[in-house]
């Protein structure tokens, strides 16, 4: 097994190469603005370090979000992308359940990431493996935290409301990747890379245009 696994959901452009045992590579930029301009040199980065190629890839494992609409479809068709040109399954991970993993806490918490419009996509675990509620998106003093240890980046951005942050602020590409290795091996079913939308995109159809009346 060699999973490649990536995100765009957040402002981390992360990547990693996983031999289903352990990480192989990790690379990770912060910038919410160039998703699609540094994934494609990011996979390339970790492949490099792990002396392999793409045709070496057996599983590609993309972050599902919830996310920003713009930067999570660069990663779910990138995902697309590569696994139709290698010939090799694709899945999908939460985002915000790789954040849970990658935290490693076993005791109920909640993750929160920043959705932008002074909200947090948000979800509530038993473990770092298990979720119980959510994806949800919310205002952050909607957010049932209830004394709860808070994940992700929203707690950074809004501590009056979360509380203190736990690490770690973003899905790190090798919590995904480690997450989907582990589901695999056990023989779990992954989901397919589909984008977790929980609200409408800001671009619309533009309507039909007014009638102008000629008057003299």
């Amino acid at each position: 097994m060699l999973v490649l696994a990536f995100d765009t959901a957040t402002p981390a452009v992360t990547a990693a190469l996983h031999d289903g045992e352990r990480v192989l590579a990790e690379s990770t930029t912060i910038d919410a603005r160039r998703h699609g301009e540094l994934l494609m040199p990011t996979i390339e980065g970790v492949l490099a370090e792990a002396g392999a190629v793409l045709r070496d890839v057996t599983v590609i494992v993309a972050g599902m979000g919830p996310g920003p609409y713009t930067g999570l479809r660069v990663g779910l068709m990138t995902a697309q992308a590569l696994a139709t040109a290698l010939g090799v399954p694709a899945h999908g991970v939460c985002t915000l359940d790789a954040v849970a993993y990658g935290s490693g806490l076993s005791t109920e918490f909640l993750v929160a990431t920043d959705a932008r419009r002074k909200e947090v996509f948000w979800a509530r675990y038993a473990d770092f493996r298990t979720r119980l509620e959510g994806p949800h998106v919310d205002k952050p003093a909607d957010v049932p935290v209830q004394g709860l240890p808070v994940a992700g980046a929203g707690p950074t951005i809004y501590p009056e409301t979360l509380g203190e942050a736990v690490a770690p602020p973003y899905p790190y590409a090798r919590f995904m990747a480690a997450l989907a290795a582990e589901r695999l091996a056990a023989g779990q079913e992954l989901e397919p890379p589909r984008p977790i939308y929980l609200r409408r995109p800001d671009a619309v159809v533009p309507g039909a245009p007014k009638r102008v009346t000629e008057t003299r």
